[in-house]
């Protein structure tokens, strides 16, 4: 039972990098629905630098740096050119399945590295991620870069007349944001699955993004929510440690995507939007252009 316990919190961890940093977006007023995009980029080049390597610590620096560029492309047409920000980040998602398919190629196959230290019978990475959620409730929450942040994401005409770089705020929320997208799909490839294949995350980076919905831009109502898609993907691979017998494996597949769209479907009720609306950032996904 336990490494079904164990590797359903590694699974939640991946899911906590990437909505954490999606939620770092979205609380600044940016939208980026390429979080899929960005962890296939961020696991295939973590990938190919540490096969290559044999260096850990390059590789996830490696998903992290992709991670960051990618970020700050998608702030590049949002916020500079003010291109629609589905638009863009559809962009990078389709851009990194057909890159990602042909850079990776010719790594196909296992990492082949000594396997990564485990602490009390978990990844390192677990903890890092309990750490990173306290640490963004508290950043957001509590402190004055929280504020601007959310005063961007809120009303940015009325951040930018009381003396808030909008611009400046939202570029280092989306790098942030594609860093911590970057360094999930780095984790998935290097520790939870270390074996190269063309989009192997299969959805991993839209169950993040609509986690962030769920979550109410909540950290700790995202962790949660991280840790019910990380047990239902687990069971969705192993069904037989809970319920053996009790329908195919293949239909188990499909459970956690089948709860992202009930989740998707239930945000977009107008008893939802009644209820909860007030917690999502006014200006999410809106462009902004400063007036002179």
């Amino acid at each position: 039972m336990w490494p079904f316990i164990a590797r359903s919190l590694e699974a939640a961890t991946i899911f906590t990098f990437a909505g954490l940093g999606e939620l770092i977006d979205q609380r600044s007023g940016i939208l980026n629905v390429g979080i899929e995009g960005t962890m296939l980029f961020g696991a295939t080049f973590a990938f190919i630098v540490a096969k290559t390597t044999g260096d850990y610590v390059l590789g996830f620096a490696a998903g992290l740096l992709i991670g960051a560029l990618l970020g700050l492309l998608h702030g590049f047409f949002s916020i500079t050119l003010g291109v629609d920000q589905v638009v863009s980040g559809m962009g990078i998602w389709i851009f990194g399945f057909g890159a990602t398919t042909y850079i990776g190629n010719p790594y196909t196959g296992p990492l082949g590295m000594k396997r990564l230290p485990l602490i009390l019978g978990l990844s390192p990475f677990f903890y890092l991620g309990v750490l990173l959620v306290v640490i963004t409730w508290f950043v957001l929450a509590k402190t004055s870069i929280g504020l601007r942040v959310r005063s961007v994401g809120e009303n940015p005409s009325v951040a930018e007349v009381s003396g808030i770089n909008v611009t400046f705020i939202r570029y280092g929320c989306v790098t942030l944001g594609g860093m911590l997208a970057g360094f999930s799909g780095a984790v998935y490839a290097l520790y939870y699955n270390p074996v190269w294949n063309y989009n192997f995350l299969m959805g991993w980076g839209f169950i993040s993004l609509a986690l962030v919905f769920f979550s109410m831009w909540n950290s700790y109502i995202l962790y949660a929510g991280a840790l019910l898609f990380g047990l239902l993907w687990q069971l969705s691979l192993n069904p037989q440690f809970i319920l053996p017998g009790l329908m195919s494996r293949y239909v188990w597949r499909m459970v956690p995507f089948i709860v992202t769209i009930v989740v998707l479907v239930l945000i977009s009720t107008d008893w939802f939007r009644t209820r909860w609306g007030a917690t999502k950032p006014e200006a999410l996904g809106q462009p902004y252009h400063r007036e002179d």
